[in-house]
């Protein structure tokens, strides 16, 4: 069963994210670095369609996850009393601001008792003006292809949410840089918190930023496809053996508990299964694949387009998914997306050092097409100044 659309309007918030790198700190001779990125919220009104005072209609994430996590055991019965007694369903209107950066809850306030909960929500809550762990990078001294790679997250080299050592891996960067001289063949691996995994891109085409040559970088659809596709992400079957279908990522276990299910943007390249089961989906690689632009030559991000989708899961309906955006309308569905562009002045920079740096490249081969273009003319030169000598010698003998 579908549950009938809401009638709201299409709200688009936009909001400007700064991320500096803060908390310094070189270690062992300059070999690693360590660091915080806190990461700040700014509201941009001129980009955004609405308010954070406009209201919505959509899932109720806190009354979903108090289902899932009542489910089973003694107290199911009292919450889904609870739940029917103060006229809290599925789903609920919420205002944009408090959806994002949290609200105190009244479901979760009251059953304190029962499960050990934060009693407020927000999608995005205790999340503007913090930071999402400490780091610890490589600074490439030792190494220059483990520039900005990630040695360690909140003091751990691993994760420890997934079933295999693989999956558990923290692997490449955090997405902002990557190694200087990046070629075509090699993957770009990153590490995403929200994802609480790392993931792959691979090359994909040749592309011009703002007059910066760069490589553009995809997730090929084996980064989240189920095992029978691709055996590595047995790990993310969670509990074990509980594997979805491709497309999809169950962050659940990463989330406190949240019956969260990552995918991209209108289940872009996930089973088509997903696609049928949810009216108004219509996925296309230009709108909804994610894509990283990086300079070859420095490693620097040129352009960025991070594009997810959050879905909520209720085994109450084991083959239906809720699902969630940020903003829901009646007429379409509005994924999540988290955009960066180098800005022209970065760029101007960028291109008079990539230009420097072709020149310097170039000046050996220059040479040589020099000296063998002096060369020529110099036989040239040689071969002329000497045949009126011998025709002259060849006349005096007759």
């Amino acid at each position: 069963r579908r549950p009938s659309a809401p009638t709201f309007h299409i709200c688009v918030s936009s909001f400007r994210e700064y991320r500096p790198k803060e908390e310094v700190k070189f270690l062992d001779n300059g070999t690693r670095v360590e660091a915080v990125n806190p990461k700040t919220y700014v509201f941009e009104p001129n980009m955004s369609r609405g308010s954070e005072d406009d209201i919505v209609r959509t899932v109720n994430i806190p009354a979903v996850t108090v289902m899932e996590k009542a489910k089973g055991r003694w107290f199911e019965g009292f919450v889904s009393a609870l739940m029917k007694s103060n006229n809290i369903g599925v789903f609920g209107t919420f205002r944009v601001g408090d959806l994002l950066w949290g609200y105190e809850d009244p479901l979760l306030k009251l059953i304190q008792k029962f499960i050990t909960m934060d009693d407020h929500f927000g999608l995005f809550y205790k999340k503007n003006g913090t930071d999402d762990g400490d780091y610890i990078f490589f600074t490439g001294k030792q190494n220059y292809q483990d520039f900005a790679r990630i040695d360690e997250w909140n003091g751990q080299s691993t994760l420890n949410w997934w079933s295999t050592e693989g999956c558990n891996r923290i692997n490449g960067t955090d997405g902002a840089s990557f190694h200087p001289v990046i070629t075509k063949t090699e993957k770009l691996y990153i590490f995403s918190p929200d994802l609480c995994r790392s993931i792959y891109a691979q090359y994909e085409s040749d592309v011009s930023v703002r007059g910066v040559p760069g490589f553009r970088f995809v997730p090929p659809s084996e980064v989240f496809a189920n095992l029978t596709i691709n055996p590595d992400n047995a790990g993310f079957c969670v509990p074990a053996g509980n594997c979805l279908g491709s497309g999809l990522l169950n962050v659940s276990v990463c989330k406190e508990g949240v019956p969260i299910i990552m995918s991209s943007p209108h289940f872009y390249q996930a089973d088509d299964r997903f696609v049928q089961d949810v009216f108004g989906m219509n996925p296309n690689k230009e709108e909804h694949e994610t894509v990283i632009d990086v300079n070859p030559l420095t490693g620097m991000l040129l352009r960025g387009a991070k594009r997810v989708q959050v879905n909520v899961y209720l085994r109450k309906y084991e083959s239906v998914f809720l699902h969630f955006c940020l903003f829901l309308s009646s007429k379409r569905f509005h994924p999540v997306f988290q955009s960066v562009l180098i800005d022209e002045e970065s760029a101007k920079k960028l291109y008079a050092v990539v230009t420097e740096a072709n020149v310097i490249v170039n000046i050996p081969f220059i040479v040589i097409s020099v000296g063998i273009l002096l060369g020529v003319i110099f036989i040239v030169f040689m071969c002329r100044q000497q045949t009126p000598a011998v025709r002259l010698t060849h006349h005096f003998l007759h």
